[in-house]
C-alpha cells in the first residue's frame, strides 16, 4: 500500500520526548534532515574538500584557526567540518530537525571524532548567549530564510557573535516569482513522496532544456555542480522545492538591518533581483560586530 502521508512530515509523527521543545518549530517546516541525512551516506574527501573551498571563499582561514565556531542550521555537518579541518578551537552544530542532528555527529563521529565538537537539537529562537555563550565566528548557510522569522532569526543568530566577532549567512535573494515559489513550497512540503518525485523530475526536465536553450551542457552542469557546493544537484532540488517557510531578502536591505544590530559588511557575493524562472539563489555576506 503507497503512503499518502506528507513524504516530508512523516518522521515528526514520531518524535521523542527529547524533541519536544522543538516541536512548534517543526510542525510547519520542511523536512531537510531527511535530505542531509542520504546526503551524508555518501560524504567523501572530495565533497569536503569542496565544503572546505566553500567556507574561506567568506571567512579566511585565519579566521577559523583557534576560533571557536557556530554552524547555525548545521544539516549534515560537512561545514562544521571543514570549520575543525581549518583548526576552529570548538566547534558547535545546533539544527531543529533530528534527522540533520543525527547526520552531523555521524559526519564528524566518523571524520574528527577526537576533535572538540558538539552538536544540538535546538532552534534559532532558542539560542541564548546566556546558556551557550558567545563565538568567534557564527556561521549559517542558506538557513535562517526557512525559520518563518527571517528578521528575528537573524538577530538571534548576530546576538550570539562575540564583539568584534564575524557573521557568516547566506540568505535567498528576492525574485519577481517569489509568491509563486513560496505557493509551491507550501504544497511540496506536503505532498506525497510521489508527488515530490513527479515535481522534481519536471523541475529537472525545464532545468535541462533550459541549459539546452542556452547552448550549455546539463550533464556537464550536473556534473560539476558538487564542486560549487559541496552537495549533489539532486539533493539540493528537492531542498529547493521544499524549502518552506521561505523567505528572501535584498542584500541591500539585510546590510541596512546588521547596520542596525551594530554589525559591519565586511564581504559581500550577491546578484540583482532575478526573474526567478527557476528558483532563486543565496547571496552570500559577512558581517563584523562592532566592539563598543
Amino acid at each position: 500500500m503507497v503512503s499518502t502521508e506528507p513524504c516530508s512530515y512523516r518522521l515528526w509523527l514520531y518524535c521523542g520526548a527529547a524533541m519536544n521543545e522543538n516541536l512548534k518549530h517543526l510542525e510547519s517546516h520542511f523536512a531537510f534532515g531527511e535530505n542531509w541525512a542520504d546526503f551524508a551516506q555518501s560524504l567523501d574527501g572530495e565533497a569536503i574538500s569542496h565544503a572546505e573551498t566553500g567556507l574561506v571563499k567568506l571567512l579566511d582561514a585565519g579566521e577559523i584557526a583557534d576560533k571557536s565556531f557556530l554552524d547555525i542550521g548545521c544539516g549534515s555537518g560537512v561545514h562544521a567540518l571543514a570549520a575543525l579541518g581549518f583548526g576552529a578551537s570548538q566547534v558547535m552544530g545546533v539544527d531543529i530537525d533530528p534527522n540533520s542532528v543525527a547526520a552531523a555527529k555521524g559526519v564528524l563521529t566518523r571524520f574528527a571524532p577526537e576533535a572538540p565538537w558538539s552538536v544540538e537539537a535546538m532552534s534559532v529562537f532558542d539560542l541564548d548567549p546566556a546558556r551557550q555563550g558567545v563565538f568567534d565566528v557564527v556561521y549559517s548557510w542558506g538557513v535562517l530564510h526557512h525559520t518563518g522569522d527571517l528578521m528575528t532569526a537573524i538577530e538571534r543568530a548576530a546576538h550570539m557573535a562575540r564583539p568584534g566577532g564575524l557573521l557568516a549567512i547566506a540568505l535567498y535573494r528576492p525574485t519577481s516569482l517569489d509568491a509563486f515559489w513560496l505557493a509551491e513550497k507550501r504544497w511540496y512540503s506536503r505532498a506525497s513522496c510521489s508527488g515530490q518525485a513527479v515535481a522534481r523530475g519536471l523541475y529537472m526536465t525545464a532545468l535541462c532544456a533550459a541549459h539546452l536553450v542556452k547552448g550549455r551542457s546539463f550533464t556537464r552542469f550536473r556534473d560539476a555542480y558538487v564542486s560549487r557546493r559541496g552537495m549533489s544537484l539532486t539533493h539540493d532540488i528537492h531542498d529547493w522545492l521544499g524549502g518552506y517557510p521561505y523567505e528572501p531578502i535584498g542584500a541591500d536591505e539585510l546590510a541596512g538591518h546588521m547596520a542596525e544590530l551594530g554589525f559591519d559588511e565586511i564581504k559581500r557575493f550577491a546578484r540583482p533581483k532575478e526573474l526567478g524562472l527557476l528558483g532563486s539563489g543565496c547571496d552570500e555576506f559577512v558581517f563584523r560586530r562592532r566592539i563598543t
